[in-house]
């Protein structure tokens, strides 16, 4: 009985992996007025001007209405996406988000300052810390991968889906349900067009269910 526990429990984590997102099947938080799924894989918004996401730190302000379209995901999990877009003014910014709350959330991508890329980290939880690795030239177009194991968030990023460099790990609460999507800012500018393509959410294993498997054998 147990080895049959074991081998159902396994065989389910392990499918669960091949589940992928559907754009068509998310929700808005902050609905930007231009915005389209042009095919099953790519999907455009034009980022509002004077938007963003921050809270708190060396700023004093908060704010929380940048466009973030997600859908949500319990447990642990793997979501890229490839993101292309049309930077203009310093901040515009665009990429991954993973959102508890508006006080609990991170997002990761490509943040335009001073004329030069760099691939962002924002973390937040009742405050904002905001990381950055500066690319030595401005690619067309990267990708941005994040996994979630337990309590914790690695994002890496990558120029070509094969090679992926984590530029951070933090924390975020575990054990509670993530909405996870995509989402793009104009905090000083007057907006741009942002393109994300391939974005995708897998079911990881979930690793204590694993481990509770194995002593029942």
């Amino acid at each position: 009985m147990k080895k049959f526990l074991y081998t159902t429990l396994f065989t389910f984590l392990i499918s669960s992996t091949i589940m992928a997102q559907k754009l068509d099947k998310m929700q808005w938080f902050n609905e930007p007025l231009e915005w389209e799924i042009l095919n099953p894989t790519t999907f455009i918004m034009h980022a509002p001007a004077k938007t963003d996401y921050w809270r708190i730190t060396h700023y004093g302000f908060t704010v929380d209405d940048a466009p973030f379209y997600y859908t949500t995901y319990g447990g642990e999990f793997e979501t890229k996406v490839k993101i292309t877009g049309d930077y203009k003014t310093t901040f515009d910014q665009m990429g991954l988000m993973l959102r508890i709350d508006h006080k609990n959330w991170i997002k990761a991508g490509v943040e335009f300052v001073d004329g030069k890329f760099n691939v962002s980290t924002v973390v937040t939880h009742n405050t904002s810390d905001w990381s950055v690795v500066e690319l030595d030239k401005g690619p067309e177009f990267i990708w941005i991968k994040a996994v979630r194991r337990l309590d914790a968030v690695e994002v890496f990023y990558s120029l070509d889906d094969r090679e992926y460099k984590m530029i951070r790990t933090c924390y975020l609460e575990d054990n509670c349900p993530v909405q996870v999507g995509i989402m793009a800012a104009s905090p000083d500018g007057d907006g741009f067009k942002a393109i994300f393509e391939h974005f995708e959410v897998k079911q990881l294993p979930d690793l204590r269910r694993l481990e509770w498997a194995k002593k029942q054998k």
